[in-house]
């Protein structure tokens, strides 16, 4: 899901993003710079702007520097979007475009901004929005929400409510995105299957039959990339939680989480995966043909098409092991930075500029992405793309809470404990252990750090 302004890259580095969107947070950088780029009184002068109503722009000429982190099949319907309003507004709104991997764009974010060298606008991931809004990094679009007369009831509550901060919207959602469960058709008919499995009996039933027809191991499980979000959402089938409500302790080293934890390593005890699968190396034996079933995400869908006439693959929901379907989801949403708030015809073109790209999320959804709104999920042209099926029933959706630094707690906490536990040296028990008494940490650390 990223996209190099050069060329693209490989999926390899694609399926990073949210690693980076969970793991590298805007939060040290901030703290490194002094308290970041909180906005106070006298820098900016947004106060005479006028608000956005969705007319015609009629400010002067400006030029707009825009951030995303597209850099894989994604990206291209991206830039056939950014052309399309560069062409509309020719001559008033130039909208430039910087495309990094999200690992690379969200430390970089916060100094570049201070510096008046970052975006204007940008597209984070709904998991950093409170981190990169309690430093005053964004500037509120309410205003945006409002003239576009859009509210909670046409989104998933959890991605509508994602954007709220300290009672203020800092996001306008474009997208869901969420593992899903690849399965190689010509695999499963050599097992007489004709589809993947979606609950634990059949799908386990399934690896054996697999196994016995010379799939010598047909679900490689991953120690790093994806693995954390595999896990996620385990912990949720199985009836866990992340963290409790304040944000101030981990919860996922529960009874729930270990039953989790507990099939992954099956899976490599009962010879269905290899021991240590080396990074994305899952991926690439599905796209070769070596592997039956490989949980990913829904961005990886134009880039299986390269696999045309070599693999045979199809996709569904990932299957329900636990008691409760549920899956790791998230999602991309527009903002506006307080280094655009500096200038008011920035703000101005900048809310222009959200207003237009939000409203093409149909041309969005061929990029492989679950359209945010309901309304335009429910269209004829998005319903019979591949991806829609998945959001039926969007109570399986499942997010990652607004919590301000966050990404601390899951690259240094949960990633680290899912590890050692599908390597091998630690027992799911004591490696969830040990990561909950890291997490605990990080949080307290957190609640000083962005105390308002």
């Amino acid at each position: 899901m990223t996209h190099s302004t050069a060329s693209p890259v490989s999926p390899v580095h694609r399926r990073t993003f949210l690693g980076a969107a969970a793991g590298v947070t805007a939060a040290g950088v901030l703290t490194a710079c002094g308290g970041g780029t909180k906005v106070g009184a006298g820098q900016n002068n947004t106060d005479d702007a006028p608000a956005f109503s969705g007319d015609e722009y009629k400010g002067p000429k400006v030029t707009l520097e825009y951030w995303n982190g597209f850099t894989g099949g994604d990206g291209p319907h991206m830039q056939a979007m950014l052309a399309s309003f560069n062409k509309k507004y020719e001559g008033r709104i130039t909208v430039r475009n910087t495309t990094r991997r999200w690992e690379d764009l969200y430390p970089a974010m916060p100094t570049a901004i201070s510096a008046g060298k970052g975006p204007d606008i940008a597209v984070i991931h709904n998991d950093q929005i409170a981190t990169f809004a309690v430093r005053g990094t964004l500037m509120p679009l309410d205003d945006v929400v409002s003239a576009l007369k859009l509210s909670e009831s046409d989104f998933i509550p959890a991605v509508w409510q994602a954007g709220i901060y300290d009672g203020k919207r800092y996001s306008v959602p474009l997208d869901v995105h969420c593992l899903a469960d690849y399965w190689n058709a010509r695999h499963l008919t050599r097992a007489g299957l004709d589809k993947a499995p979606d609950d634990r009996a059949g799908y386990e039933a399934a690896l054996k039959e697999l196994k016995s027809a010379g799939i010598a191991q047909p679900f490689w499980m991953p120690n790093k990339w994806p693995a954390h979000l595999m896990f996620m959402s385990l912990l949720w089938q199985f009836g866990g939680e992340l963290y409790n409500e304040e944000g101030t302790e981990a919860l996922w080293g529960s009874e729930a989480g270990e039953e989790a934890l507990a099939w992954m390593t099956e899976q490599i005890r009962k010879g269905y995966s290899p021991a240590q699968v080396a990074q994305d190396s899952q991926y690439n034996a599905f796209k070769n043909d070596k592997v039956s079933f490989t949980w990913d995400g829904i961005w990886q869908i134009n880039d299986l098409k390269s696999t045309a006439g070599k693999v045979k693959w199809n996709m569904s929901s990932v299957p329900t092991i636990g008691s409760t379907p549920a899956v790791w989801t998230a999602s991309h949403n527009f903002v506006l930075t307080s280094q655009a708030g500096r200038d008011k015809n920035k703000v101005q073109a900048a809310k222009f500029f959200i207003d237009y790209m939000s409203e093409r999320s149909t041309e969005w959804a061929r990029a492989g992405m679950i359209p945010a709104r309901n309304s335009v999920r429910a269209t004829a042209e998005v319903s019979r793309l591949p991806q829609t099926p998945l959001a039926r029933n969007v109570d399986v959706f499942r997010f990652l809470p607004a919590l301000p630094g966050l990404g601390d707690v899951q690259s240094k906490a949960l990633e680290l404990a899912v590890q050692k536990a599908v390597l091998g040296q630690q027992s799911p028990g004591d490696a969830l252990a040990d990561g909950v008494r890291t997490a605990n940490k990080i949080l307290a650390d957190n609640k000083q750090k962005y105390a308002k």
